[in-house]
């Protein structure tokens, strides 16, 4: 069974894109589709120390003159990519917030490490200069909730905003928060996704801690999720951001072009290793189906988390067969041209999912050839594969235990 598009349904209009796959939905999309990687050592520093010398970067990514200028020296990257991807976002869904009451706009976004580069930045300065050198901006450029105010501020959005950390599957938690506002009737239309930058000598420590990183230094197969090969994951940089309105007041038009509706969503987290109770993201996957009142059967496609941890690739393959049947959807995971980007990398699935849905291709999986033993699950891999797609999911995981599921419908008939 299908929701029908009235009043109160979130469509979403508009998409920015900041990725290593490229800046703008367009040329993400076209990498996506022509398996053009944007993994490669990594050049914001020096990591020939470090065991993880790999990484998706935004490699055009500048922000004099896309971010303004007093803003520059207060804010992090991660923000600054925050910033750019809003207005791509914005101009994407033909908005002009000035047009717009102000209380009825809202931002939420996810964020996993905050302003790192940054504080790192303000940190070196105190140990090497001390506390006369350290930026009155550390206070609040490191703060999770800096990119959302950013955002609020510079668009005149003063209706509720919030952050949500958790990770990976943060992305997914934010708009699912963003729908509710709008099925609510709170907010007209609600700025949400989000970024992440954590490739900074400090960033990449604390990532290290994990022991999910993938230490192979070749750039194709370094990050192999549900391969027999698989070693871990690779991090990355940037997000997406996306413009979610009331459908039943932007009009016939703007609901023609809309890219999609959010359908449904659920969140979960895994009981503790010891208790001995199955991972949460079975029941996840399924109540967010039951929430979007959508069968198993009615879904086209899957975007999986994909995290390349062996133990946690059979993981999510296990759910994805016992809740759709084994190799019974089309399953895939086009961050493996990205790497995992945390904050910013379940928005972005949800981005490639509307393009997907939009133009009826599902994006191969780029870099595994062998499926590990126990994956059940109709990886799309080689290339492309066209079907014509209305529903797909989108499952995001958290390092720690988080785990999200998005349920999207295409607007267009």
């Amino acid at each position: 069974m299908m929701a029908a598009i009235d009043g109160n349904t979130p469509l979403c209009t508009g998409i920015g894109v900041v990725a290593p796959t490229g800046i703008g939905v367009e040329s993400h999309w076209q990498a996506i589709l022509g398996g053009k990687t944007g993994i490669d050592r990594i050049s914001r520093f020096d990591p020939a120390a470090y065991p993880v010398k790999l990484s998706g970067q935004v490699r055009d990514f500048v922000a004099k003159g896309r971010v303004p200028g007093r803003l520059i020296p207060q804010t992090d990257h991660w923000t600054h990519m925050a910033l750019r991807a809003t207005e791509l976002a914005l101009s994407d869904a033909a908005v002009n917030p000035a047009s717009l009451p102000e209380y009825e706009m809202a931002v939420v976004t996810s964020s996993s490490s905050g302003g790192t580069e940054f504080g790192q930045h303000e940190m070196t300065r105190l140990y090497q200069h001390g506390p006369s050198w350290v930026s009155a901006y550390q206070s609040i450029a490191w703060f999770y909730a800096a990119t959302t105010g950013q955002v609020s501020i510079r668009n005149g959005m003063r209706g509720p905003c919030g952050v949500v950390c958790a990770e990976q599957a943060g992305g997914l938690a934010a708009l699912g928060q963003a729908r509710r506002l709008v099925r609510s009737g709170e907010s007209r239309l609600v700025v949400s996704g989000g970024t992440d930058a954590a490739l900074c000598p400090y960033g990449l420590t604390a990532q290290l801690a994990s022991g999910s990183l993938s230490t192979v230094d070749d750039p194709e197969t370094a990050y192999l999720p549900f391969d027999q090969d698989a070693a871990g994951f690779l991090p990355g940089e940037g997000g997406a951001i996306l413009i979610l309105e009331d459908a039943g007041r932007i009009g016939e038009r703007a609901q023609q072009d809309a890219y999609g509706v959010i359908l449904g969503h659920a969140t979960g987290f895994d009981p503790r290793p010891e208790s001995a109770r199955a991972p949460a993201l079975r029941a996840t996957l399924a109540r967010a189906l039951d929430d979007a009142r959508v069968d198993a059967a009615d879904v086209d496609v899957v975007f999986a988390d994909a995290m390349g941890v062996p133990e946690l690739d059979i993981v999510e393959a296990q759910a994805i067969g016992a809740v759709f049947g084994e190799n019974a959807v089309p399953v895939t995971a086009p961050k493996t041209l990205t790497g995992r980007l945390y904050g910013g990398g379940a928005s972005l699935d949800v981005a490639t999912a509307l393009l997907s849905l939009r133009h009826g291709v599902v994006p191969h999986t780029v870099g595994p050839r062998r499926l590990a033993a126990g994956c059940p699950i109709d990886l799309v891999t080689g290339q492309p594969r066209e079907l014509d797609l209305r529903t797909a999911v989108v499952l995001s995981r958290g390092y720690g235990g988080f785990n999200a599921a998005l349920v999207l419908r295409r607007s267009r008939n």
